[in-house]
């Protein structure tokens, strides 16, 4: 009978994975609570896997998710642990690494691939729905559901850190302390004879993770992204562009060319604007500020400093008053600035302060028109109303 059965089974490859080749990285199915000392919440933490082809050589990480930026993680610290790169890594497809998987040319996430070409490695994700593909890793995470966290589930654990203290412990032992019986040597000393002479050098700068999204910009010339504003130049306004979103840097591309780079800012719908990214309209405008205002109201004259101030008290917010000065203080071009400086008086004079009345007051000519003068009026004689005489 057994016979018979075994004669079904399809015909299997033996692997043979060089020195320094293969990475295998995958995460365990099971994961390990952490509890926070000062609420008492219980948080799962998740065991990242990497075991390399040749030697078996395995290393854990306890992450809190198992989303790309901690996944990433887990390749950057594999590698430190390594002490180097292999060729390949070989991951499942999950959609943390493969966005579409496809048994001849899989489609990898793109910051997962930047991250491998900054290690010099390239990905080759397992074949769908072949698990021999990724025999040894899915080994290895046998042997981290078994003997690991076997003998951790009665511990308790207060933060990520302490757990991998103790994730780190147990690695020893499984590298330097057990001894494969088919090789009669541990997997450190395979490491050393095999993977370690082959592995590539890591790169002198750290991997800084990355995301990439794509946005559209808007007719402000900026984009969004997470609540904060980032400009780009003007002529690139309603375009569809990529951003490289990093810890402290946001990048914008079109094209796969760069053409705007800023120091990443909080959310709270603030922006921030390059000003060679603006027109120069925009940006003329955006050269004045209130101390210029003012600076460019009195070279004109006194009466229009004046006129500028009384116009920026009485609006509620002082930056309202902001573009009517300015029109105001334009008008020299056009009228010359005698002529403004008369009609800021005039404006004054008859409490018409605004861009409009000033303006109506110059193409009028009520500028060079003297303001009548209130007749005096001659005291009203009744025998109610007591002279200034009374009161001496």
């Amino acid at each position: 009978m057994f016979r018979n059965w075994e004669g079904r089974l399809p015909l299997v490859m033996r692997q043979h994975h060089g020195g320094g080749e293969k990475l295998f990285v995958d995460y365990a199915g099971d994961t390990v609570p952490v509890v926070d000392r000062k609420t008492g919440e219980v948080r799962d933490a998740h065991i990242f896997v990497a075991v390399m082809g040749a030697s078996s050589l395995s290393f854990a990480l306890a992450t809190w998710t198992e989303q790309l930026g901690d996944w990433i993680a887990g390749h950057s610290a594999a590698y430190s642990f390594f002490g180097g790169a292999t060729q390949l890594l070989v991951p499942d497809n999950a959609k943390v690494a493969v966005i579409k998987a496809c048994l001849y040319d899989p489609m990898v996430n793109r910051s997962y691939s930047d991250m491998a070409q900054h290690y010099g490695t390239a990905i080759l994700p397992a074949r769908p729905r072949r698990p021999r593909d990724k025999a040894k890793v899915e080994a290895c995470v046998g042997i981290v559901e078994r003997w690991l966290l076997g003998r951790l589930r009665n511990r308790i654990f207060y933060s990520l850190a302490e757990l991998n203290g103790a994730i780190a412990e147990w690695l020893v032992k499984l590298n330097d302390g057990r001894v494969l019986r088919q090789y009669g040597r541990t997997r450190r000393q395979l490491f050393e004879e095999i993977d370690a002479p082959n592995l590539k050098p890591l790169p002198g700068e750290p991997w800084v993770h990355a995301e990439w999204r794509r946005c559209r910009v808007g007719l402000d010339y900026h984009v969004e992204i997470e609540r904060h504003y980032y400009s780009v130049p003007y002529r690139f306004a309603r375009r569809e562009v990529e951003a490289r979103i990093c810890a402290r840097t946001v990048e914008i591309f079109l094209g796969g060319e760069r053409i705007a780079a800023h120091m990443r800012g909080s959310g709270n719908g603030r922006h921030t604007t390059i000003s060679a990214h603006m027109p120069s309209s925009h940006r003329r405008y955006g050269e004045w500020t209130p101390a210029k205002i003012r600076s460019e109201a009195s070279r004109i004259g006194p009466m229009l400093r004046q006129l500028v101030d009384r116009i920026i008290e009485d609006r509620p917010h002082p930056e309202q008053g902001y573009r009517s000065c300015l029109g105001i203080i334009r008008l020299e071009k056009r009228f010359g600035a005698e002529r403004l400086e008369a009609a800021a008086l005039r404006a004054l004079e008859i409490q018409a302060r605004n861009y409009p009345s000033v303006k109506s007051i110059l193409e009028k000519g009520l500028d060079r028109v003297p303001t009548p003068a209130s007749p005096e009026r001659e005291p009203i004689l009744h025998t109610n109303i007591r002279g200034s005489n009374y009161y001496h």
